[in-house]
């Protein structure tokens, strides 16, 4: 066995453990910003719409409550 191959026998297991951790490390860091992204959606679409939203579900209860009454 030569010295290179040794090292190698060593470094591997070390290398294999280091790459794994990057992966997680990276998804995690993935779904992160996936997750702050459909938040800012989410905020947005509700600044954006909601007040046409509000608008419409109050007539709507108020014409709910004018045919019911």
């Amino acid at each position: 066995m030569n010295i290179v191959s040794f090292v190698m026998r060593v470094i591997d297991p070390i290398r294999a453990t280091w790459n794994r951790r990057d992966e997680v490390g990276a998804s995690l860091v993935e779904y992160a910003l996936l997750l702050a992204l459909i938040a800012m959606v989410c905020i947005a679409s509700i600044g954006i719409f909601g007040g046409g939203v509000g608008g419409s579900l109050s007539k709507s209860g108020s014409r709910i409550v004018s045919v019911g009454g």
